[in-house]
């Protein structure tokens, strides 16, 4: 059950949710991109722009459907049918069960999957993620790139 604590700030146990209103920008996406929504876990942050959602999943956590699917639940309630683009930044270590693409593949509006890494192992492990994934699927080194992609991808 999520509580109101304070005006315009909810949060349950498991997550804490921004206003739009008072979130500043911290990707170095187009002005026109505007941050609509933070959600903080236990196991990631999650920023909410227009049609992108990017993940930032703590050290050493292990994202599965089942740690992460209160998380899932609110950004399908946040982004409702508008279609999205899912952008992992991947600035810790962590595990992906990649078995559990097959739900991330039933969701229709999500239309694809974005991995930002500098790191070759993590690189290696995506390599290995993208197969399990029927989204289309990219591996990019920094965030910019990574949003450029996903744009074309939601203007097909």
């Amino acid at each position: 059950m999520i509580k109101t604590v304070k005006k315009n700030v909810k949060f349950s146990p498991e997550l804490l949710i921004s206003p739009p209103m008072k979130l500043t920008k911290i990707h170095n996406l187009p002005e026109k991109e505007i941050l609509r929504h933070v959600l903080k876990s236990d196991i990631a942050d999650i920023y909410f722009y227009t049609n992108i959602v990017v993940v930032e999943a703590f050290e050493g956590v292990t994202l599965s459907y089942k740690t992460a699917f209160s998380v899932l639940l609110k950004s399908l309630q946040l982004f409702g049918i508008k279609p999205c683009i899912y952008i992992a930044n991947r600035v810790n270590s962590y595990s992906v069960n990649p078995n559990d693409y097959k739900y991330l593949n039933k969701i229709n509006t999500l239309k694809g999957i974005a991995i930002v890494t500098q790191l070759e192992e993590a690189r290696n492990n995506a390599e290995l993620e993208r197969k399990f994934s029927k989204k289309p699927f990219e591996i990019f080194e920094n965030i910019e790139e990574a949003y450029k992609w996903g744009i074309n991808i939601l203007n097909k």
